[in-house]
């Protein structure tokens, strides 16, 4: 096609304007939650609604986008409601109760440490747990890290909330992992 050489320049910036918008579009889709956690991409997100009410949007990263239990995973839970940490590390104990038999020590030790770690969240406040195997799980405020709690047995009881087969958010489980 032969265009006339008056309209090339308009056409060179119309195309860099269409370049740099679908850009914009998808680099936020394909950005990490953290930072140091570039290479991560969306396996899938999910929200939770409890008797109707939007709780949070969780979004389950990984390296390249493809889950696996036994590699380094982030998921990240954007609150849609104030929440007290206290009360998010107790409802963390009582899905872990309810998935799997752990020793009561366990649990008291486990929510110490968490409400240690969380803090208050409003509308809009982002927590990512970070799954770190062999080391546990590392966690953060936006971009700021929290703390750390190094105990395997935690990590996978901590994650396995929206990532186990037994998860009571059977549905948002399967739109972490893409399944639906």
């Amino acid at each position: 096609m032969n265009t006339p050489r008056s309209l090339r320049p308009l056409l060179r910036h119309w195309r860099a304007g269409i370049v740099a918008v679908c850009l914009a579009v998808a680099l936020p889709a394909h950005a990490g939650p953290l930072p140091q956690l570039s290479g991560f991409a969306t396996v899938g997100s999910g929200t939770l609604r409890y008797f109707g009410l939007r709780i949070y949007d969780a979004t389950l990263w990984s390296p390249g986008g493809a889950w696996s239990a036994g590699k380094p995973y982030a998921l990240e839970l954007r609150y849609a409601r104030r929440f007290e940490g206290a009360a998010i590390a107790r409802r963390s104990i009582e899905e872990m109760r309810a998935q799997r038999a752990h020793p009561a020590a366990t649990l008291a030790r486990w929510e110490t440490q968490m409400r240690a770690l969380f803090p208050d969240v409003e509308a809009g406040d982002r927590l990512t747990g970070v799954r770190i195997p062999g080391a546990g799980a590392a966690f953060y405020s936006g971009t700021q890290k929290l703390g750390q709690i190094d105990d395997e047995a935690f990590a996978e009881a901590f994650f396995g909330i929206w990532l186990d087969p037994a998860s009571s958010a059977p549905e948002l489980r399967n739109r972490l992992l893409g399944a639906s």
